[in-house]
């Protein structure tokens, strides 16, 4: 996904020459090709968070459309009161690319897992929340970012991550596969999951609809309400803590609706991962395995 985030940053940039790419000392056999193809508009600003957030937002004020590329605690948490004034209440034209969503960056540590980066960003007025789960999610929220006013978060899951072929609408779920049994809302690197999950459950004559929230804000919900309304089962699937997240986005509109909900919300318990490892072996270890098995338990209940 980063490849293809850089990819189309570049066909952008080509069209447009007001875009800036700035990055703290990071993205090396990445952000190559645009500091080759764009010298003058590429900034390395070292291992300075706040300061490459807030030469953004200068960059910005006059004229230009500046994107912030590091690993998401670095563009989130470390230079959080910069993006909170500088970017938010100054509703500047930045752009923050976090990459390594969840525990990506499984084997570094806590110091690098990111699991309230959602979190932080939808408490920011004027912040757009975007997590592109695909490819071509990743390509329409890059393009339809350019054009956006005001700041704009876009998290980055950073391995093989697969390619649909909906469009993408800012602010409205994609419709990935398509059923009326139960809902699946799947956010960021926990689509692919999701598509199998979906699968396995249609192998089984089952009709799962399964939704893709790549935009956390400004949130669907309409398409929430319009499941209440159906009496569908919802079940959403984060690799983020379960305060802050897509789940409570999902609870803020069904809490105040006045409909009855059959809701599982699946994500990490609100803990820190102190063990170390792959992706997959934390996901597991914090309650992210065995999956299918957690949703089939919460449908045989109702």
């Amino acid at each position: 996904m980063r490849t293809t985030f850089l990819k189309t940053l570049v066909e952008e940039a080509h069209k447009n020459e007001d875009i800036f790419l700035i990055t703290p000392d990071l993205g090396y056999a990445v952000l190559e090709p645009f500091a080759q193809e764009f010298p003058n508009r590429f900034i390395n600003a070292g291992i300075a968070e706040q300061n490459a957030v807030s030469m953004a937002a200068g960059l910005a004020l006059n004229g230009k459309i500046p994107y912030v590329y590091s690993i998401i605690p670095f563009v989130t948490s470390r230079p959080y009161e910069q993006v909170k004034v500088d970017l938010a209440y100054m509703n500047t034209n930045v752009r923050l690319v976090g990459v390594g969503a969840g525990f990506s960056y499984g084997p570094a540590g806590a110091t690098h897992h990111a699991l309230d980066d959602l979190a932080i960003m939808r408490t920011l007025p004027n912040m757009m929340v975007t997590a592109p789960g695909s490819l071509n999610e990743a390509e329409d929220i890059v393009r339809y970012s350019v054009k956006h006013k005001g700041p704009v978060y876009i998290r980055l899951a950073k391995k093989g991550e697969p390619r649909f072929d909906y469009k993408t609408e800012a602010g409205k779920f994609s419709t990935v596969i398509k059923g009326e049994d139960f809902a699946l809302i799947s956010t960021s690197n926990m689509l692919e999951e999701a598509v199998n999950i979906a699968k396995s459950f249609q192998n089984e004559g089952k009709r799962p609809l399964l939704l893709s929230a790549h935009t956390i804000k400004p949130f669907d919900k309409e398409k929430i309400i319009s499941l209440l309304r159906a009496s569908m089962p919802i079940i959403t699937l984060e690799e983020h803590n379960i305060i802050g997240g897509l789940a409570s986005a999902v609870s803020e509109v069904i809490a105040p609706s006045g409909m009855a909900a059959k809701f599982l919300p699946i994500a990490v318990n609100d803990r820190f991962s102190h063990v170390i490892g792959s992706q997959k072996y934390i996901k597991e270890h914090l309650g992210l395995g065995n999956l299918k098995e957690k949703i089939e338990t919460f449908l045989k209940q109702l």
